[in-house]
């Protein structure tokens, strides 16, 4: 499978590296990630590829290793000692699921988008990188999100602080996705209006996004509180998530990989884990 079979090349033009339609692209997605540290290049994908899409992400969406669990926005221990009125303490409902890379057919639309050395320039490009790595994790690399009728992925934030996503799969109703850009940085954890935000007297700072199936969707996860809503109807909600990182080699811990996927494998047990701030997680 081409790339070009898979991503409207004619709108945002892959083809051509650093050529002024690509300049004119990213300049625009980077103007919106440190706007409001979030864009969203609508119909990437091809509509005409939309629906192969979708039923290639639905035939994989029963593997997705499913445990509802407590949670808090930070993804530490719900006991770890803190303040009675620290957001951590928050402890919320966990109910989303993810298929791993390795349940991810080699030859897939998502394998090729994840692996194409051009699509990995352009993610760089957009997020003003000199250059992306796919994650050395065997599990972690590539998933797919599965938030099932009923259920909905919490407030938090990600561990990494970039993220690269497509909706391959709308709901029915509800999974919206809500963000609150900016809400801390790497110097300020800024707990007051995170709690704010959690017990439901910050809705001045969130930010709605009604995301469709192919949008490519570019996130600065890592300072931005943000989660699905429940997923309501009869059809569940899947989400390509794209995971890289500015450092080869890099590698999940064993404690959250068993969390997201059941399962460690010897990768794993091996990382060592490294952290590029000292945010609480």
């Amino acid at each position: 499978m081409a790339l070009d079979e898979v991503v409207d090349t004619e709108r945002y033009p892959l083809a051509d590296p650093g050529g002024s339609a690509w300049r004119a692209t990213v300049e625009r997605t980077r103007a919106e990630l440190a706007d409001v540290g979030c864009s969203v290049l609508a119909d990437f994908v091809r509509p005409s590829f939309q629906e192969r899409l979708r039923a290639e992400c639905a035939r994989i969406a029963p593997l997705a290793h499913g445990e509802v669990e407590r949670v808090n926005a930070y993804n530490i221990a719900v006991d770890t000692p803190l303040p009675a009125d620290h957001p951590g303490r928050v402890v919320m409902e966990r109910g989303n699921a993810f298929v791993a890379r390795d349940h991810i057919p080699a030859g897939s639309a998502l394998q090729v988008l994840y692996t194409s050395p051009v699509f990995q320039r352009f993610v760089a490009d957009c997020f003003s990188l000199p250059v992306l790595h796919e994650l050395a994790d065997p599990l972690s690399g590539l998933c797919l999100n599965v938030i099932a009728p009923g259920r909905a992925h919490p407030w938090h934030f990600d561990t990494n602080e970039f993220t690269v996503s497509m909706l391959t799969q709308e709901a029915d109703e509800g999974g919206t996705f809500e963000y609150c850009p900016n809400i801390r940085s790497a110097e300020a954890e800024n707990f007051d209006d995170v709690a704010a935000v959690l017990d439901g007297r910050g809705e001045r700072l969130v930010r709605r996004l009604e995301l469709r199936p192919g949008d490519l969707q570019l996130f600065l996860g890592r300072f931005a509180l943000h989660r699905v809503s429940t997923v309501g109807g009869e059809r569940a909600r899947h989400t390509a998530i794209f995971a890289y990182s500015q450092r080869p080699g890099v590698v999940g811990s064993p404690e959250r990989t068993r969390q997201l996927f059941g399962r460690v494998l010897p990768e794993h047990e091996a990382a060592h884990l490294v952290r590029g701030d000292q945010l609480l997680d």
